[in-house]
């Protein structure tokens, strides 16, 4: 007898109860799918025959219900990520119910006959039907659930009663109609590719042979997708217009039969198929499952994993991404308990993966905690061991090394992982891994052929390191062990030793002293000769042209390319070298420009045979302008040495320009700067004696200041001005020496005395020297103001009738803030200053003409004046060469200037 149900009553059927008062056995229902149709036979057993019929019925109307509830889903708007997942819990569900039933032999056994035979196995063969019929509604929707099939192989490796094989039959024939599907379209994007291939791949190894048959079979149709979408991709790159089914490729009829055979149990060919044939983050996938599967309970599993996975990236690790996340799982597995057959495939895997992504793997080991453990150490040496590149290995952690430990900064490289730490620690992780790296035999060319980047590199950070104090087991620091390894490795144990010899690693471990670390380094190789010398030049010189990044790195650099230099090459250097002191005389940082102003002095022997010395001579001037007044005084001292020795010829080109740079720092601020620069002023009159005509405009600008500081608070400027103001006095043949003596020195009288020299000789300075006077009224300092007050009194008595209407106005706006000075004795000259410019005022008329005549007669006719202020004056002025008493030389006609005024 057969009924027609439909999946609503299964449920119904399934909570029927036996007919009351009915002998026969309990009812056992049986179906079967034949052209969409379903059927039952009543059939009558022994109990236990009827309960295994009934968990067939059971199993067929849940996959039943299950397959309804995914059909509804597919049909939904419901998020495709939460369809995705619901659908795999039901499918999940679906799979423990379908083969969880028992085998087909021991279902056929509790048939009666064979009709009851028949009708069971065709209800067997339909629940595995419906179940590979639902996962294929699913993967005909969307190739995304393939993603199911991973899942699957995993649920039934978890548990040996599923039936493994039959399950391997259905994932092999969803492959092969997803296989067929792709062929026609436009767009394949399959991304479950990679761990689906890992899972196939273990199971092309399984002791099953039936299995590993399925399993080949699955994987060759799984290839057959990612070549369909690798040439989807080649030919979205090289065309839009293609027809549609035309890029994809798939082997002929001979290679379907071959190539599955190939896949069963052979290891190599899995890893090279799938490493040729999957997309680089299909293969990234790929290699991660199997990194995965390596910390597997089951050893067999685990080795498998470890086989393939050795083999993939032996041929295609170049096709790897995610290289910083696959070396720290593996750092990771390492730190666990993995047997030593695995640790050495890891290892072998870091070697690998180093052969082709040396940058990912380097900068991935630097982001670990220092101390490196002894597990970072293995994976070091493992990188190590691929000598082939070695030089990017070392180029990699040369970049680290321009690092500066225990700062936040900028990152220097491409993207790559980061460590969350707070401070960057990874050039002390690179010092402690060169100690690891430089060593190794397959290094040495490498190691001679960045001999200098090396060299420089560490005694940098030394320098960063030596605040830090990090010291572990009473170590020292990680670079400095580095840099005498690389000695050591270079063939410089001479040098090694003469450096322990010297206590030289000592000064470095203390700040103050590392400078002189330094110093010692590149002394000890110059003294042993060492053979890298051309390089390690070429390579400091092409440093210093480029700029180091901190201005720590140029002191280190200036330093060690100073002593190579003073070492192998006489003064003066070769001129590509000059250049570069040349610069650095004007560095921002203070302590570059003092060390390249240090070497030029020394170079004062031979200044005359440098070509360019005028430009030389012309950035010490401009480092007068510096911020830093060490700076400005080490300028001050090395132009002082050069100018002794350079040759005439240059000096009188420059020494105007010389002179006027001079200037501005007789004002300084710092009593060192000015007393050095008005003493120097003095020394180039002198120095220039000969050619004083071309000096006299700077002269005189440079008067007002050798006055005025003759006040100053520090005895060493009073010294200074009047070493100065005699060497003036001298080429200008005035009688002011005798004034200038400590025993007869009054700033008063030897105003005087220059204003009346002034007004006899070079009256045309005179107004100049009122407006350079007039600045000072503003000053700070008490006696500028006083002694400013003082000077432009006298000047403007002595010079009032070459002044304009409009300057002695100026002169009124500027002498009325000193009115209201603080400082009494101020405002009392002040007052009488004050008086001077009314004087002059009333005397100035409004007619041109009577200006003019009146300016002619003061030129013919000059008087001598006489102290106004008394200020500080001796006590017996007679004996003075400034008395107030008549001489023969105070005729009221002094001289006549014989030239004409208009």
């Amino acid at each position: 007898m057969f009924l027609i149900l439909l999946p609503s009553d299964c449920k119904q059927a399934e909570n029927a109860k036996p007919i009351a008062g009915d002998n026969r056995q309990e009812l056992v229902i049986t179906a079967g799918v034949e052209n969409g149709m379903c059927s039952l036979r009543r059939g009558y057993g022994p109990e236990k025959k009827a309960q295994t019929a009934a968990s067939l019925w059971d199993a067929y109307s849940g996959l039943l219900s299950n397959q309804a509830m995914i059909l509804a889903m597919n049909s939904s708007f419901v998020d495709p990520l939460l369809q995705y997942k619901t659908q795999l819990k039901i499918v999940e569900l679906s799979f423990k119910m379908a083969f969880a039933i028992p085998s087909l032999d021991k279902v056929k056994g509790i048939g009666k006959n064979e009709d009851d035979q028949e009708d069971l196995e065709n209800l067997y063969r339909t629940i595995l039907n419906t179940f590979e019929d639902t996962l294929l509604i699913l993967v005909s929707k969307d190739l995304y659930k393939l993603q199911i099939l991973k899942e699957m192989a995993v649920w039934m490796s978890e548990d040996n009663l599923y039936m493994q094989e039959r399950a391997m039959v259905i994932i092999s024939r969803v492959l092969s109609f997803a296989s067929r599907k792709v062929k026609g379209c436009t767009s394949v994007d399959v991304p479950c590719l990679g761990v689906l291939a890992a899972e196939l791949s273990l199971l092309c190894s399984h002791a099953d042979p039936s299995i590993t048959q399925q399993a080949s079979l699955g994987m060759y149709h799984l290839l057959c997708i990612a070549k369909c979408q690798n040439a989807d991709i080649a030919k979205n790159k090289s065309t839009k217009y293609d027809k549609p089914g035309s890029h994809c490729f798939l082997p002929s009829p001979s290679d379907t039969e071959f190539l599955p055979k190939i896949l069963q149990r052979d290891k190599s060919k899995i890893a090279q198929s799938v490493g040729k044939t999957l997309l680089p983050c299909l293969l990234t996938d790929f290699v991660w499952s199997l990194l995965m599967k390596l910390s597997a309970p089951d050893q067999t599993t685990a080795s498998e994993a470890a086989t393939i996975l050795k083999l993939t990236l032996e041929y295609y690790a170049h096709k790897v991404t995610m290289v910083s996340k696959i070396v720290d799982v593996i750092y990771k597995q390492l730190c666990g308990n993995a047997s030593p057959i695995l640790k050495q495939v890891m290892l072998r895997a870091i070697t690998l993966l180093t052969r082709t992504s040396p940058k990912k793997v380097i900068f991935q080991l630097m982001d670990y905690p220092v101390p490196a453990d002894n597990t970072l150490m293995l994976m070091w040496q493992a990188a190590g061991s691929e000598s082939s590149v070695a030089p990017l290995v070392l180029k990699t952690i040369l970049l680290i090394l321009k690092g500066k430990p225990g700062t936040m900064e900028e990152r220097i490289t491409e993207r790559r992982h980061f460590s969350l730490a707070t401070t960057n620690m990874m050039p002390v992780v690179a010092s402690q891994a060169l100690c690891t790296l430089l060593p190794i035999g397959s290094y040495k060319k490498a190691v001679a052929q960045f001999f200098p980047q090396l060299l420089m590199a560490l005694m940098l950070q030394l320098y960063y390191t030596s605040n830090l104090r990090l010291m572990t087991e009473d170590r020292t620091f990680y670079a400095q062990d580095a840099l005498r390894v690389l000695l050591n490795c270079s063939g410089l144990q001479q040098v090694d030793i003469a450096l322990k010899r010297k206590n030289c690693w000592n000064q470095f471990s203390q700040a103050l002293f590392h400078h002189h670390g330094v110093y010692l380094v590149a002394k000890t190789l110059s003294d042993y000769n060492f053979p890298q010398f051309p390089d390690t030049l070429h390579y400091l010189y092409k440093l210093s042209v480029e700029g180091p990044r901190r201005s720590e790195d140029k002191v280190i650099t200036i330093i060690f390319l100073t002593e190579l230099l003073n070492n192998f090459f006489k003064d003066p250097f070769p001129e590509e070298f000059l250049v570069l002191f040349r610069n650095w005389v004007n560095d921002s940082d203070p302590a570059v420009s003092k060390l390249s102003l240090q070497k030029i002095a020394s170079m004062a022997p031979v200044i005359s045979e440098i070509e360019n010395v005028c430009s030389l001579l012309i950035a010490i001037l401009d480092a007068f302008l510096s911020q830093d007044k060490t700076v400005v005084i080490r300028a001050l001292m090395t132009l002082r040495r050069l100018l002794g020795k350079l040759d005439k010829v240059t000096y009188s080109s420059l020494c105007t320009r010389i002179a006027c740079s001079y200037c501005p720092l007789m004002d300084h601020s710092n009593g060192g700067i000015r007393s050095m620069a008005i003493r120097h002023f003095g020394e180039l009159l002198r120095d220039m004696s000969q050619y004083t005509w071309m000096l006299n405009d700077v002269v005189f600008r440079g008067l007002v200041p050798l006055m005025l500081f003759l006040e100053d608070t520090e005895a060493r400027v009073v010294k200074a001005c009047k070493y100065t103001l005699e060497i003036c006095a001298s080429e200008l043949k005035w009688p002011t020496s005798y004034l200038l003596k400590d025993e007869h020195c009054s700033f008063e009288l030897v105003v005087l005395n220059i204003c009346n020299n002034l007004l006899i000789s070079h009256q045309k300075y005179i107004i100049d020297l009122i407006s350079d006077t007039l600045g000072f009224l503003r000053s700070s300092r008490t006696y500028l103001r006083r002694g400013s007050v003082i000077l432009i009194g006298y000047l403007a008595k002595l010079g009032g009738h070459l002044l304009l209407r409009d300057e002695i106005q100026v002169m009124f706006e500027a002498i009325d803030q000193v009115l209201r000075d603080e400082d009494p004795v101020i405002r009392e000259f002040a007052e009488i200053t004050n008086k001077i410019f009314m004087e002059i005022a009333h005397r100035l008329t409004s007619s041109n003409i009577k200006q003019s005549f009146q300016r002619l007669f003061n030129l013919i006719y000059i008087k001598k004046l006489k102290p106004l202020y008394n200020y500080n004056l001796p006590k017996d002025l007679t004996g003075s060469p400034m008395g107030i008493k008549e001489t023969k030389n105070d005729k009221p006609l002094q001289t006549i200037i014989m030239k004409t005024y208009w």
